[in-house]
């Protein structure tokens, strides 16, 4: 056989695909394109679908001149075939090497083709960071809105605002271009019935922002709800969800993300803009002929795409590629990785451009601390890294248990109704509360913020004794009344944030994790610092404060503690380490407090673990069904493939064509008398010799085009998958070839090889399937999802459950 003529039939196919799903339409074109060869037959250059061999006919066409749409492309909720596009792509790369030692314009062509992957993630930076500081511009400004508005411009929130004003310092959140409702509507803004209006409004605005965000949602893009991370996870595994980054998705999510941050859910934009940036990536993918062919490119530029979103959702670019590699990306080759990188800086770079804070910084939480932490502290910080984790511990059981029920109870049939009733319930109990009814991110703000001489807020109003003032740092002192005060409202705030949160995510709204978590976490760990801090002010004589926490001396940070919960807290929900230790300092500018974070993040890991092995989005993915292989779990219990593979005892045969004595009205039959989405092709019924493998798709599409292209094509016709057809009588109508659509060289296993195995070939290869041999014959088959059903079965959970709806 010529040797161009084998790689073309070796890597055309797909295997078989875990899902049974009925065939539709091709949605995009992902055929081999003009870079590959034609092939050079030796009988008369017949081509894959002539009627071949002895008996066809004159007027043959030349089918592979003209590839078929269709042909080697994916159903949606299909897996994809990694190792067949992979192939595919190194076939291409050197058909183009090739080519470019012949031509000037063939070297331009290489050039450009090594180029473009630098320039489209050029282009999803900044497309990205565009989107980004669009949506905290506006987020900031409607969130302002429920409160009041600007006299001197209507598009300007309330910190804008007063800007020009000529108020002091202390006064800056009063100048009088800013009115509240009240004051506009009243002309004052005092006494019982301006509360009372201004609660009204606060409200009304919240559930109009919510009820519009639900109704763009359920109306246009279904999938613009939710966090987004856990089905971006499923896709980079090699999952086909048709839309689920498409444009109207980016369209819709963009501006319900804005309105549902701003109708004051306990929710953040965080998550959510990694899912933007990733919209962003694979629509851009449609310029590069490249990338818009090859499903694992693709994924490989979704996976710096998630990097540049939670460079812009938190300015910290490193963090994003880290985030990318440690949490969202299932194949991450280093040159994704260098591409990952370019791409968060150059988002970040653009947000920077922006400016969307209005501080010169990427963030709204930059912080510095003046003074060193001592080692004796790391005792509480390690405490709020147990309470992370066991935060993080209930809330994703709680979580999951509400959402299984909004799933499987008649609530999920009114999402638009559930968005109201939380909406009213959150407003309603934020209002009253200042740190409640401040946006999430503006608490986080103000909770890692270190008192200053200037500092207005409740949390700094201490009795001041600057007679010990040392320098510029302000000794430790002792609270007022407002402190206190404080105290018992941010301990009210960590109630309602701690259960609210619980049925806001998963809502039909955009729902972010990142911000929420965080927030129950530095209100929690500056309610720890603040107590720390009065122990150390009233008993430095203590043994545990005699050595460094001197009267009179700058020692507790309560910011640091809000800082440090804030990383537990995330980490025991998202499970996170590296990336959220990066993430954590580079969103605050705290590179010296690396260690009370790195410990707060691996106690609460680890605490969380004892509790339940999943991490948030890992419990959704499996929640939803979705055929995600975890690569972190390790499979130890000692089965063998025989065990796992289908057909099992008492189950009908493995159905099979045979290599060159079925008739096209034979293969009709078995396709359209089964769901199957690919069958292996054998020398014969009582050999059961293994030929290859031939995807259902692709035996439609080519039997369907052959009828339609090709003379003598008809029911009768012998279907034959090898080089050259037995000799049939000459009365017999045309052979139909269909030796390029198999996949000649489909992954085997013996039956005997421990499941342990199997396991990891599905895990490191990214297989769809695999076939089971005894002694060269074939005996049955593996899927995707038998191997998730094996595993849950072993982790005695419901392997039905392995099932996307």
């Amino acid at each position: 056989m010529d040797q161009k003529g084998f790689r073309r039939g070796s890597f055309q196919s797909a295997t078989s695909d875990e899902d049974m799903l009925e065939v539709a339409g091709a949605s995009m074109d992902f055929s081999m394109g003009d870079d590959d060869p034609p092939l050079d037959r030796e009988m008369g250059g017949f081509s894959s679908y002539n009627g071949g061999g002895m008996n066809g006919t004159s007027a043959m066409m030349d089918f592979l001149e003209e590839p078929l749409p269709g042909v080697g492309t994916y159903e949606d909720f299909n897996t994809i075939d990694w190792v067949r596009e992979k192939s595919r792509d190194r076939d291409r790369h050197r058909e183009i090497t090739n080519r470019s030692k012949e031509s000037t314009w063939a070297l331009l062509h290489s050039v450009s083709d090594a180029f473009s992957g630098w320039l489209l993630m050029l282009l999803i930076g900044l497309l990205a960071g565009s989107l980004a500081g669009l949506i905290d511009i506006s987020a900031h400004w409607m969130t302002d809105l429920k409160e009041g508005v600007c006299l001197a411009g209507f598009w300007f929130n309330h910190e804008h605002c007063c800007w020009k004003s000529n108020t002091t310092f202390t006064d800056r959140d009063k100048c009088p271009e800013w009115k509240s409702w009240s004051q506009l509507i009243l002309g004052h803004g005092e006494g019982a019935f301006a509360y009372i209006l201004n609660y009204l409004m606060y409200v009304i605005w919240a559930l109009m922002f919510s009820l519009l965000a639900v109704l763009l949602v359920k109306g246009f893009a279904p999938y613009a709800c939710g966090s987004g991370i856990p089905e971006i996870k499923t896709i980079l595994s090699g999952f086909i969800i048709r839309g689920y980054l498409g444009k109207w998705t980016l369209v819709i999510k963009t501006i319900t993300l804005v309105l549902a941050v701003s109708s004051g859910l306990s929710l953040g934009k965080e998550g959510p803009l990694v899912h933007v940036a990733c919209c962003c990536g694979n629509i851009l993918c449609h310029l590069f002929t490249k990338y818009r062919k090859n499903e694992a490119l693709r994924r490989e530029v979704l996976s710096a795409a998630a990097a540049a979103g939670v460079s812009v959702a938190f300015g910290a670019p490193i963090g994003g590629v880290l985030f990318s590699l440690e949490e969202v990306s299932y194949y991450f080759p280093l040159k994704t990785l260098w591409r990952s990188f370019f791409a968060a800086l150059v988002a970040a770079f653009t947000l920077r451009s922006i400016n969307p804070f209005g501080n010169s910084r990427l963030v709204l939480f930059y912080v510095e601390f003046h003074m060193p932490w001592h080692l004796l502290e790391l005792v509480p910080f390690i405490l709020l890294g147990i309470f992370g984790g066991l935060w993080g511990a209930f809330f994703i059981r709680s979580n999951i248990a509400w959402c299984r029920r909004r799933k499987t109870t008649r609530l999920g049939k009114y999402p638009v109704l559930e968005v109201i009733v939380v909406t009213a319930i959150t407003a309603i109990l934020a209002f009253p509360n200042e740190y409640t009814r401040m946006s999430t991110s503006e608490l986080i703000s103000e909770l890692f913020n270190d008192c200053g001489i200037l500092d207005s807020s409740k949390l700094c109003e201490y009795v001041n004794d600057f007679n010990s003032t040392k320098g510029d740092d302000l000794p430790d002192r002792a609270a007022g009344p407002g402190v206190y005060t404080a105290m018992w409202q941010l301990a009210l705030a960590l109630i309602m944030k701690v259960f609210i949160t619980i049925f806001t995510f998963g809502m039909k709204v955009p729902s972010g994790l990142f911000i929420p978590s965080m927030a129950v976490g530095a209100i929690a760990g500056r309610l720890l610092g603040v107590a720390v801090e009065q122990l150390a002010f009233y008993h430095h004589d203590w043994a545990i404060f005699s050595g460094w926490c001197s009267q009179g001396a700058d020692c507790i940070t309560p910011g640091l503690y809000a800082m440090v919960g804030a990383a537990a807290c995330l980490g025991g929900v998202t499970r996170m380490t590296v990336s959220l230790v990066v993430i954590m300092f580079e969103l605050t500018g705290g590179l010296e407090y690396i260690v009370p974070l790195m410990a707060a993040a691996m106690t609460s890991k680890w605490v969380a673990d004892a509790i339940g092995r999943e991490g948030i989005y890992d419990a959704h993915i499996r929640l939803n069904g979705y055929p995600f292989l975890e690569a972190k779990e390790e499979f130890s219990h000692k089965t063998r493939a025989m065990d796992v593979m289908r057909p099992r005892k008492n189950d009908p045969p493995l159905t099979v064509i045979t290599q060159d004595t079925m008739t096209v009205e034979d293969v009709e039959t078995i396709v359209t008398s089964t769901t199957y989405s690919g069958y292996p092709v054998v020398v014969s019924r009582a050999s059961q010799r293994l030929v290859g493998f031939v995807l259902r798709r692709d035996l439609i599409i080519s039997i369907e085009n052959a009828r339609k292209k090709q003379d003598g094509i008809v029911s009768t016709s012998i279907i034959c998958f090898t080089d050259y057809c037995p000799p049939l009588p000459p009365s017999s109508p045309s052979v139909l070839k269909l030796r390029s659509i198999l996949d000649l060289s489909p992954f085997t296993v013996t039956d005997e090889t421990p499941m342990e195995i199997v396991v990891d070939i599905f895990r490191k290869l990214g297989l769809r399937q695999c076939l089971v041999t005894h002694n060269g014959k074939l005996l049955g088959i593996i899927t995707k999802k038998d191997v998730l059903k094996h595993i849950a079965q072993m982790a005695n959970q419901d392997p039905d459950s392995i099932l996307f709806n």
